[in-house]
């Protein structure tokens, strides 16, 4: 009994642990975001997509009507609120907690880093450099999860009532959109540039979700299989399965070797197959995300 009450608080223990790692996630890519925005986006007028980039273009035109025009961190809030009481009364307040998080963060971020002008003369430097730095904080809210509002909300209710129509696809229409009108406020070379930013914003973000899972994958075809497979599992301690194959050609039965293993163990896996059986035939394969033993492990 005692044991059981010592095991229950562990995993209690390491849920808060879980969870205080997952928002400090979301608060530390959600800044990194806001960074983006008030430090070069708005400044030069790069217009990116999503609420951001929408909330941009609306400070530029209200400028004749309000001083500075409407503050970004303000256009952002009052349009996430409807957003929001819809998605909550659709999807649930548990399914929006997350988003919730993401957002304020992100709203609080733009209202308390400062919006200055470092005065950047090297457009297309100042394009990556923003991509590059968005591109960390969306990959590190994306890989818990979590989204900051916004246009990600809008696709997400417009796909509950035309599922024949994907997410992804939507989002690229809206944010399209909203690039084009930055286009028609802020000039087309401007808009260019903010193209740019979204694609190194894209690869930076995708590369931190799928870095953090990348692994590689080996089909082995060779006659010393059995030699090759306890080399691996012996030098490696990486886990092995045979799947049986036939060769079309000299309809010979022979089993084929699967294995999954780090980017550094593929060296090693190839050397082992040429040096047993150099007519051993290799393919290998980027995988994107293992679960299990010796990757990432399943939490409960």
């Amino acid at each position: 009994m005692w044991k059981g009450h010592i095991m229950t608080k562990k995993k209690t223990e390491n849920k808060r642990i879980e969870a205080f790692r997952k928002y400090l996630i979301i608060v530390v890519g959600s800044f990194l975001m806001a960074l983006a925005i008030n430090l070069i986006y708005e400044p030069l007028g790069l217009v990116t997509g999503g609420l951001s980039g929408l909330a941009i273009v609306v400070k530029d035109i209200t400028q004749i009507i309000w001083k500075g025009g409407v503050p970004v961190w303000l256009f952002t809030t009052i349009v996430n609120i409807p957003l929001f009481i819809v998605s909550i009364k659709i999807l649930g307040l548990r399914t929006m907690l997350n988003v919730f998080i993401g957002t304020v963060t992100l709203i609080i971020a733009l209202f308390i880093i400062p919006i200055y002008d470092f005065g950047f003369n090297d457009m297309l430097l100042s394009s990556v450099v923003g991509g590059a730095i968005s591109g960390v904080g969306l990959g590190m809210v994306f890989s818990v999860s979590a989204s900051t509002g916004g246009t990600d909300l809008l696709a997400t209710l417009i796909h509950r009532y035309k599922r024949h129509i994907s997410v992804p696809f939507i989002l690229t229409f809206i944010d399209g959109a909203i690039i084009l009108i930055g286009a028609l406020v802020f000039g087309i070379g401007n808009a260019l540039y903010a193209i740019i930013a979204v694609f190194i914003s894209a690869k930076v973000s995708d590369g931190i979700l799928e870095g953090l899972k990348f692994a590689k994958m080996a089909y082995i075809i060779s006659d010393e299989y059995d030699k090759i497979a306890k080399e691996i599992m012996t030098t490696l301690d990486r886990g092995v399965t045979g799947l049986s194959s036939t060769g079309m050609y000299s309809n010979i039965d022979r089993k084929m070797l699967f294995c999954v293993v780090s980017k550094k163990e593929i060296v090693k896996i190839t050397e082992i197959a040429k040096k047993i059986d150099p007519k051993s035939f290799v393919i290998v394969n980027d995988v994107r995300e293992v679960m299990g033993e010796g990757f990432i492990e399943y939490r409960q």
